[in-house]
């Protein structure tokens, strides 16, 4: 009823950053495992977040937890860098070992947005109502993590909610302190938060031996596990309870790109499943679940595909979004940006002869190993191929893209240039750049000192304050560089226009939305380019991207023919669909 949702969202707005619950909530009844530590009276078990291979004198290595423990009253000087920062895995396995956490510092409050708190009212109603998995697929920039984390507060009043698992995506140095800003600053209602990565969920996963187990499950960029033939996706289901009836945690997935078919969706199997009052272990084969339904799916030569037929895709997707958006109460909410979609357009680049020699080079290469590959069916050498064209296509236009980024700079615009690879795009562009006298944040792996690189946040930040006029990064996800942002310090982020440029073509979808949404949101619009060489096959696929930028927010990814276009186009259609869809 509208008056006791205004009540509950209204008491959940004023939470403080760190409820009295938190320090007085009883210590857990089950034993710890033998293996793991102790404290003696009036000392403490730390767990440290100690980088691979950096000395750490007098801790000791723990198997079990994977990770070193100090057992003392205090944590000595030496070891104090590894101090672990509030609600990040090695504090939350400390504060288990511990009969008190420790309290976490003030942090500078948050205040919800009532298109938040409507969305956790939403998501705390299907948890309400016996849900399993609920899917926020709002536009990136809407507001998603406060969402989450007030729906899991909301849920929380419902049922017996201790421990919350947040598993965001890459890099670490700006997702994870981005989660727990906000969970401390919109309040964490007193719950056990656990803020960790997909690239450590083995880890996470391997606790469960010890018996730890989390009440709620907020899978961020949940499109991470739409592939089941992963490791990923083996720890994932361990810890969301994807394949059990009983003592499974309630999973909130939020991703503005949920997949490129229905075939990649097996993280809300569970949600399909109670639905359908049909046994969960029915559903652990998606494919041939979806096909028992009528989907018009069918196995291929590299497992299951979906039909390229576009009234049948319609049709599916109208059944699969119906399952989700039409339950009651709805399994999912979909909200787009209210400051509209973003521009893509694409920006040809007229290849010098020298250059134009180079491409066909290159390109008539490519398609005599491509053709080879596809003779003797060796999708490892097709694939190879593939990787290797794109990066010398996409180093032959370096020179193009420097020159009109110092258009843009010189116009004082802020430019975020999404590149895929490193050495033969991210390096040669950033280089010739700074040569010039621009300076240039990186936020991409590899050697960071090396190249003269900060941490990934340090970097983000340079960009946002105006200091780095350019940003060449190659995550897809996960960071803000929109103007104006509220940075971690309390001060905004610069107000100088922001545009985007893709220094190649995208072939998935999910990227390619994603991409353009860490400058086009929360209330900034910001248009994006594609690069591409004139009168090549970049210029094709270029034309199917902006044509079809594909990934929709609502269930399950709208037009995906666009892939079988640019398969077609690079003679790769005979390559398995990750070949050009993997994140």
């Amino acid at each position: 009823m509208p008056g006791r949702a205004r009540q509950s969202r209204t008491s959940r707005s004023r939470t403080s950053a760190t409820s009295a619950k938190r320090t007085t909530a009883p210590a857990r009844s089950r034993k710890p495992a033998p293996e793991t530590p102790t404290a003696g009276p009036g000392e403490r078990v730390w767990v440290l977040a100690v980088p691979f291979r950096a000395p750490a004198p007098g801790a000791s290595w723990h198997a079990g937890l994977q990770a070193h423990v100090w057992v003392g009253p205090e944590l000595p000087a030496s070891l104090a860098p590894y101090d672990p920062p509030p609600y990040s895995l090695e504090r939350f396995l400390e504060d288990e070992l511990n009969e008190k956490p420790r309290p976490i510092p003030l942090a500078r409050p948050m205040t919800p947005r009532d298109q938040q708190c409507d969305g956790a009212d939403v998501v705390a109603a299907h948890a309400a109502a016996g849900g399993r998995v609920f899917l926020l697929g709002d536009d990136p920039g809407v507001g998603k993590t406060g969402t989450a984390i007030l729906a899991v507060k909301a849920i929380a009043e419902q049922r017996d909610v201790r421990a919350v698992l947040v598993v965001a995506d890459r890099p670490a140095a700006i997702t994870v302190p981005h989660w727990t800003r906000s969970i401390a600053g919109f309040g964490d209602g007193g719950l056990r938060w656990c803020v960790t990565t997909w690239d450590r969920l083995a880890k996470v996963s391997a606790l469960l031996k010890t018996g730890l187990r989390f009440d709620v499950v907020v899978a961020d960029e949940a499109h991470m596990v739409r592939h089941t033939t992963t490791q990923r996706w083996k720890h994932w289901k361990a810890l969301s309870g994807a394949g059990r009836v009983k003592d499974a945690p309630y999973v909130l997935a939020t991703t503005a790109t949920p997949a490129h078919t229905p075939l990649e969706l097996p993280y809300l199997a569970p949600e399909f499943a109670a639905r359908h009052g049909e046994g969960i272990r029915e559903w652990a084969d998606l494919p041939k679940r979806l096909e028992a339904h009528g989907f018009h799916v069918e196995r291929g030569r590299y497992g299951w595909q979906w039909t390229e037929d576009a009234d049948q895709r319609r049709a599916d997707l109208a059944r699969l979004q119906g399952w989700l958006a039409e339950a009651d109460p709805p399994a999912t909410l979909h909200r787009p940006a209210p400051w509209g979609p973003v521009s893509v357009t694409g920006t040809a680049v007229a290849l010098t002869p020298a250059e134009r020699a180079a491409y066909d080079s290159e390109w008539s290469e490519f398609r005599a190993e491509m053709q080879l590959a596809r003779r003797s069916r060796q999708s490892a050498k097709g694939r190879a191929a593939l990787l290797r064209f794109r990066q010398k296509a996409g180093l032959i236009r370096v020179q193009a893209t420097v020159d009109w980024i110092r258009a843009q700079v010189e116009a004082e615009r802020q430019v975020a240039v999404s590149v895929e690879f490193v050495e033969t795009a991210a390096d040669p562009i950033r280089d010739a750049l700074m040569d010039a006298g621009i300076p240039v944040a990186g936020i991409y792996g590899g050697d960071r000192v090396g190249r003269g690189l900060g941490d990934p946040e340090a970097e983000r930040l340079r960009f946002q304050r105006g200091e780095a006029m350019v940003c060449v990064f190659t995550v897809t996800a996960s960071i803000s560089l929109h103007a104006g942002e509220l940075l971690p310090d309390g001060r905004s982020a610069s107000d100088t226009a922001r545009v985007g440029l893709f220094h190649q073509p995208r072939f998935s979808g999910i990227q390619a939305r994603q991409v353009t949404g860490r400058t086009h949101r929360d209330g900034k619009t910001s248009p994006w380019r594609i690069a591409f060489a004139e009168d090549t096959v970049e210029e094709q696929v270029a034309r199917v991207m902006v044509e079809r930028l594909a990934v929709s927010g609502s269930a399950a990814g709208a037009d995906t023919s666009s892939l079988q276009e640019v398969a077609e186009l690079l003679d790769a259609d005979w390559l398995p669909a990750a070949a050009l869809t993997d994140a």
